[in-house]
């Protein structure tokens, strides 16, 4: 399929894992790519895989939760492909512990980035999109937060709660100027940020066998189609949801 040519899409957190299975897809599809994220040599590694097959991209480093850059990400997309039509907000981080053992400063770190960060993008997305005929928001939020708890992850938990949150006032809020926001909460998937400390892929095969009703991870290109699917117009009409690709964990 061809969903999305014509289209510029912004990728955010693309480096690695799920973000660069999400800039693949909608490359695959038609799509401009941009794939932003913190380490320019992982960008250019998921830039390279779009070109060679045959798609368009460009890499730009930016922080999150730098405002004034997140601001001139937006006008990169602008100026190297035309215009934004669609932004995912997948950059995000994983720090846990115990809700009275975590470090002030990890506490900071994983809001500033997960929480933050997607307010931040939004803010300067929303911006550029009301004044240009409307777009399409997706926020990676998690089903660890609004919809599942886990020992020993209060940050990350607390921060996604705030991301599935987050998405829905937004998407209230813009909606009447042409903005669709929704969220994809993944479980656990075929990404590095779902292994363990000291935990091979083969180890997380064994431990999703009887932590998840389907008894695997999500493939990173199962989470991309969800992603892709509230990008497109076949989800004209689905607004603030959070659809939960997380094999059965949080039913």
């Amino acid at each position: 399929m061809n969903r999305f040519t014509g289209k510029t899409a912004l990728v955010t957190g693309a480096g690695t894992g799920l973000g660069r299975a999400i800039a693949l897809a909608f490359a695959a599809e038609g799509a401009s790519v941009v794939a932003a994220g913190r380490t320019a040599a992982t960008l250019d590694e998921t830039v390279g895989l779009i070109l060679t097959a045959g798609g368009t991209a460009a890499a730009v480093t930016a922080d999150v939760t730098d405002s004034g850059r997140v601001r001139e990400l937006v006008g990169e997309c602008v100026t190297r492909f035309g215009g934004l039509d669609i932004a995912v907000n997948n950059a995000g981080i994983f720090r846990g512990g115990p809700a009275g053992e975590v470090s002030e400063e990890d506490w900071d770190a994983v809001l500033r980035t997960n929480v933050t960060g997607v307010w931040l993008a939004m803010k300067h997305e929303i911006a550029h999109m009301r004044e240009n005929g409307g777009g399409v928001i997706v926020n990676i939020s998690s089903n660890l937060g609004a919809h599942l708890r886990v020992p020993n992850a209060a940050p990350y938990v607390t921060s996604k709660a705030a991301v599935s949150a987050l998405t829905r006032a937004a998407a209230l809020d813009h909606i009447h100027q042409g903005v669709r926001i929704n969220a994809v909460s993944p479980g656990a998937s075929a990404a590095p940020m779902s292994l363990r400390p000291g935990e091979s892929e083969a180890d997380r095969a064994e431990r999703m066998k009887s932590e998840n009703p389907l008894g695997r991870v999500a493939e990173a290109e199962e989470v991309a189609a969800a992603v892709l699917y509230l990008a497109s117009p076949s989800a004209g009409a689905v607004v603030g949801t959070d659809l939960v690709v997380d094999s059965g964990a949080s039913a």
